[in-house]
């Protein structure tokens, strides 16, 4: 007799578990990507590089300040975390050292002060994850990550990410963040409350560039997950299969080959650019 209401020959798909950091480098340079997370042994890769450093150390710094009561969130303390957490790695020399070593202190004392200190503050780190897809009745992803800092203002939440790079932020650089809208996605899943708006936080010019999404941008940028995730599945299945790494994974030569961890293992990536000093992508000390 025919069973009503179940197929038993059809076999659910499993979900695609993604971070946006892997998706991005996916978008980036394929090659890249399996170069990071396929390629056993792994590849040769560069030493360290200073601006890498840097953003190391202020995310430390903010993140035990933020943990903090809001009346213990003092420039000076964000001063004394940042020299507490310093490190010398990628830098040209001492006297290099130094003039970063007070540039951050100064950076984030002054961004504490003008930003947030007395924020709302519900994750720091927070891991967060949603179950997403195109459509909605039937998720494809697992989306999981962890947001630099989820604020809650008037009972809605925003995602917070750093940012200590060369430039200051703009409001359509926090549109077209894939990472920031997943975070939101997931943020609203994981603590169960509306998610709308994200913020690039410049923590060198303490400059803030923002979105509000809607729910038909959120899903612009889930779709496009959706496809990048099912693309990376597809070429690491062949790749399993015995297929040509390089033609599944290819690279995709750019300017920001110069400064590709990579690089040493990648032929296409040397010929691409010159390659950067470990301290060229620094923000100005002034």
């Amino acid at each position: 007799m025919e069973q009503l209401g179940f197929d038993f020959g059809v076999e659910p798909q499993p979900l695609i578990k993604v971070t946006p950091a892997r998706l991005s480098l996916y978008d980036d340079c394929p090659r890249r990507y399996r170069m990071t997370y396929l390629d056993r042994p792994a590849p040769v890769r560069t030493g360290p590089w200073a601006h890498n450093t840097v953003g190391a150390v202020v995310h430390n710094a903010l993140r035990e300040l933020f943990a903090l009561p809001a009346r213990r969130r003092t420039p000076e303390r964000a001063a004394k975390l940042v020299a507490e957490h310093w490190r010398s790695a990628g830098f040209a020399d001492a006297v290099q050292v130094a003039r970063y070593a007070e540039a951050a202190r100064r950076w984030v004392a002054d961004y504490v002060e003008h930003h947030g200190a007395e924020a709302d503050v519900v994750g720091l780190e927070r891991w967060v994850s949603a179950r997403v897809g195109s459509d909605p009745s039937a998720p494809s992803l697992l989306v999981e990550g962890r947001a630099d800092r989820i604020d809650r203002r008037g009972g809605e939440l925003v995602v917070v990410d750093y940012k200590t790079g060369r430039r200051a932020l703009q409001d359509a650089d926090a549109q077209r963040s894939q990472a920031l809208a997943l975070y939101a996605v997931a943020a609203r899943r994981t603590l169960h409350a509306p998610c709308s708006r994200v913020e690039l936080h410049h923590v060198p010019t303490g400059t803030v560039a923002v979105a509000e999404h809607t729910e038909k941008t959120l899903g612009e940028h889930v779709r496009k997950a959706e496809e990048t995730a099912t693309a990376t599945r597809a070429a690491a299945d062949r790749l399993t299969e015995g297929g040509d790494p390089d033609h599944l994974f290819p690279a995709r030569p750019a300017p920001r080959c110069a400064w590709c961890e990579l690089r040493p293992s990648c032929p296409e990536g040397k010929q691409a650019a010159p390659a950067a000093r470990p301290w060229d992508l620094l923000a100005p000390t002034t």
